[in-house]
Formats: structure tokens, sequence, C-alpha cells
């Protein structure tokens, strides 16, 4: 089965190599100062320009009152502006899409409708029969006109064929490996440990595609019925689709790392349409890169854990927290917020799972509610605070997501949005099973040093 988190003797030889090669980066101390600023406030970004100070109050005002009373939005977002610098927009239209088949669907069509332009970000792009019908369909809309520009990371892609790509170029498709494995075709810095974990679809300018879901035919099937083999699990996963203002911030960020990855000039399309309002929904982007000082999505997400009144709920396919989020997390959890995490019971990468089980003990003791889901492959990345404040995105919540790779997720408010992201955390919670600080105890000793030898590397993991 292929990997979509890394290629595992790839994987290994990268600990090797970025640990003789690279120097150890570390996550910074975020103490957020909760208190509003005097004056300070939540500006929000509409589909004619900025909004002003009243009617961004109106709408933030609006999504206060449907939901359940808290204080999220006075603590928070104005704190969350100045860590993420991007602009709340307003006119957005969010769908939330499960799993593979669902997602595919809504892509495929939105890549058959485009009539200008299609930017696709990719961690993995598979040789097998879903990475053949993007291709074929990415091919003939070149071939139509529609200029198709394709960011693919190095190590992701490392399994797919050159034949593949070249195929792909051959029609006239932009290719652009992402930090190349081989140092002689860097075009920058060599920096072999930074890694390209966005997976974006952008179409016309209008449409955008992001969360966790790669091209790979793992996908291919369902994760709430039955497995498709006793061998081979179904992958469980989480995308969203936008269309509105809030669209032309993940184009800036596709194009941003085109240019830092010294890409050939694009061709010259209309990648910044005039974006009318397309729904109800406040959006913001968010995109994180090793190059920054700190990764904006692993502070903005601190600042809502520790701004949050009733409840947690995380979903993750990755789990390792470091100190900081550790604390967050068992701290929210003894003032009284309901913490919730679903965590996989199965695995693609074992060193990363034991890595966050090593955790359990202080999580449960702290009053965090664990739950392992069941019978599938669990690779969804989703957040849901107080009901009212929802991530979707490819970041996981470890050292690696955190410090070394180029993530990307959309922070959705209100409580209609928040409450699908509920109902489907609900539906993931049916199918899973409770971990216990009790039967947490009675675990093996082998377990135990599988925790202990697979921390050692959760840094590099």
């Amino acid at each position: 089965m292929p990997n979509p988190r890394f290629p595992r003797w790839l994987s290994a030889s990268l600990l090797v190599c970025a640990i003789f090669l690279g120097g150890c980066s570390s996550l910074p101390t975020i103490v957020p100062d909760l208190a509003r600023r005097p004056g300070s406030a939540v500006q929000l970004q509409g589909a004619r320009g900025p909004l002003t100070a009243a009617q961004s109050k109106a709408v933030l005002d609006r999504l206060r009152s449907r939901g359940t009373p808290t204080d999220i939005f006075e603590r928070h977002l104005a704190l969350e502006e100045e860590i993420v610098g991007s602009l709340l927009t307003t006119g957005n239209q969010a769908v939330l899409l499960q799993d593979g088949p669902a997602t595919y669907k809504a892509m495929f069509a939105a890549i058959a409708s485009a009539q200008d332009h299609i930017n696709m970000e990719t961690y993995i792009l598979e040789d097998d029969e879903i990475g053949r019908q993007f291709a074929q369909a990415l091919m003939d809309k070149q071939r139509q006109g529609v200029q198709v520009n394709i960011i693919r990371d190095s190590v992701g892609t490392f399994g797919t064929p050159a034949a593949f790509f070249q195929e792909l170029a051959a029609t006239g498709i932009k290719l652009l490996e992402f930090n190349p494995i081989n140092p002689l075709q860097s075009r920058k810095e060599w920096s072999l440990n930074q890694r390209d974990h966005r997976k974006l679809l952008i179409t016309d300018g209008h449409t955008a595609f992001l969360g966790g879901i790669n091209i790979s035919s793992v996908y291919s099937g369902g994760s709430f019925g039955k497995s498709r083999s006793a061998d081979q699990l179904a992958w469980r996963d989480t995308d969203l689709q936008l269309r509105g203002p809030v669209v032309a911030d993940f184009q800036k960020l596709f194009i941003a790392t085109w240019e830092k990855q010294k890409g050939e000039p694009l061709a010259v399309k209309n990648y910044f349409p005039t974006l009318d309002v397309a729904g109800t929904h406040v959006v913001r982007a968010i995109g994180s890169s090793p190059d920054e000082p700190f990764s904006l999505i692993y502070a903005t997400l601190l600042s809502a854990i520790n701004s949050a009144e009733t409840s947690v709920r995380l979903t993750n396919a990755y789990f390792a927290p470091d100190p900081q989020l550790l604390t967050a997390l068992k701290s929210a959890a003894q003032r009284g917020v309901d913490v919730t995490l679903i965590l996989p019971s199965q695995t693609d990468s074992w060193l990363i799972f034991h890595a966050g089980r090593n955790y359990y003990d202080q999580l449960l003791r702290a009053g965090v509610k664990i739950f392992q889901r069941r019978g599938v492959i669990l690779h969804s990345k989703t957040a849901l605070i107080d009901g009212v404040w929802a991530t979707v995105g490819s970041t996981n919540l470890d050292w690696r997501s955190f410090l070394h790779n180029q993530e990307l997720n959309a922070v959705v408010l209100g409580p209609e949005f928040g409450k699908q992201v509920q109902a489907m955390f609900d539906k993931d919670l049916a199918l899973s099973d409770p971990v216990t600080l009790e039967q947490w105890q009675r675990r093996g000793l082998d377990l135990r040093i599988k925790e202990g030898f697979a921390r050692a590397w959760e840094y590099w993991l």
C-alpha cells in the first residue's frame, strides 16, 4: 500500500541525513496575551475589499448570537489576526468533504468546468488508477488551452516514475518539484528535511480544495463501511471545498511557493478574477512554511485551545505533541473544558503512532478523553473549538508539521459550519473505542518499550 506520509525506507534515510546535514530547529515559546488590546478590533475582508469596523463587528456579532455563548470571539480572533497576518473573509461557501470518493468527485467536476487555469499542489501524486485519472483530466484541459501548473513534493512523489511526469509535461503542463532530493537539481539552498505537505487544488481562481487527501488510490473507497479487504484498510480523511473571496488568499500562497522554489515564470492567466459573494461563511486562509520564524498554524491552534470555554474536538492522524501543545490540552481539560481526541488505532507509520501514545497517560490523568478510530487508517486533520471555530487542513499534531513541512489550513467560523464538523466528529466517535486510564496502565512492556524508542525520534518523524 502506498504511504501518503513518507515512503518507509526513505523516511529512515531522511532521518539519518537530516541529523548529520541539518541543524535542529525548535518550536518557539508562544505565550499569547489573550486579553483584548485597547482599541483592537477584528477586521473582515469582503468580496469588494475590507469591511468597515462596524460591518466587521456586525458579522461577528451575528455569528456569536447564533451559537452557544462563548468568549472565543472576543479573546481569540484579534490575536489570531496578529499571528497569521491574513484577514478573515466573509461571503464564502465552505463544503465539508468526507473521504476520497466525495472529494475526487467534486475535484473532477471543478477540473472539467475550468476555463482559464488549474493550480495543483500535492505531497503524493501516485501513478495508479486515481493518479492516472487525474493526469488524463489535467492533460485534456491543457490541450483545451487551460493552463495547468503543478507543484509536487520530491519525497512524496519519489516512487512515481519519471515517465508519468514527462507525459504531463509533454502536453504543456508546468511542473515544479519541491526541494528535489537530488542536491544537483536544487534551485535554492538545499534542505532535505523541508517538505511540501500541502494539498491544494484551485480552478480558475474561483474554487479551492484543501485538506488531508493526496492523489492516490488508497482513498478510492469510503471509510464508513466495511474495509475493502482484511489486509487493505480504508483511509479516513477530510477535505474542504471553498468558493468566494478567501480563494484569492490560497492562490497567493500557491504562487508564493512557486516563486520561492524558483519555478519558471507562470503563464499569464487570470489568476485573481473578481470574486463575488458565494455564501455566508467567514474563513481565514493559513499557510505555514519552515522558512518562517514559527508555524502560523501551530500558533493559532495554541491560541484557540487556550481560548476554549466549553469544548475542544481534535481528530488527527499523526499525534506527537510538543510540550506547549501538551500543556494547552491538559490545561483546557483541567479548567473544565471538554477535551476529546480521536486518534488512530492502526497506522501506516508505527514510529509516530507509538511516539504519540507515550503521552496518553498524562493526558488521561488531566481529564482529556482519548478515543481510537477502529477499522480504518485515520488520516484526517480537523479541529473544532467551542462549536464555532473549526479548521480543516494538512497539518498533523507533530513536530514535522510544525517545524519541517509546508502546511495549509482553513479556519471557518460560526455555529452553522461547526455543527457539520461536530456531526462528522460524532460519526467517527461512534466508530471509535475509548482509552481509559486504568486500561492504559495495564498495557504490556512491549508497548512501553516501543513508546520509549519512538519518543527518541519524534522530532524527526
